[in-house]
């Protein structure tokens, strides 16, 4: 796949790599397939919003996303999406989990991350007027 998304107008590489976790710190993914089920989902959700999942991973009581967004993708909207669907589905097809108003906390972690690092692009900004 094209490391870069390309539009008529943009070329992008912008990476974000999300943390978030249960209400409570619940240890949902002990309970077996509800991690299975939570990455099909997120999958699913995934390619309706054309994001490219670059790693995913599940721990007792906390997820770790690596995705390749578009430009127009903000965080909190991705979080919302992910964070939704998954909820609603999950409480749905696993009765343990139905009790609580919501899944997952409000809060999340995330950074950004491109190709290169900041020295390299320090580097190229400061040779642009000594390159031919």
């Amino acid at each position: 796949m094209d490391k870069y998304f390309r539009t008529a107008t943009t070329v992008s590489l912008i990476n974000y790599h999300f943390v978030f976790c249960p209400r409570y710190r619940r240890k949902i993914f002990d309970i077996p397939h509800v991690e299975d089920r939570f990455k099909e989902l997120t999958q699913q959700t995934c390619k309706e919003l054309n994001i490219e999942i670059l790693a995913m991973e599940c721990h007792h009581d906390h997820v770790h996303l690596f995705l390749k967004c578009w430009p127009q993708q903000s965080p909190a909207g991705i979080m919302k999406k992910i964070k939704g669907a998954s909820s609603r589905v999950l409480r749905n097809e696993f009765p343990v989990l139905s009790h609580a108003p919501s899944l997952w906390t409000r809060s999340y972690f995330v950074s950004t991350a491109g190709d290169v690092c900041s020295a390299t692009i320090q580097r190229y900004v400061e040779t642009q007027k000594t390159r031919s």
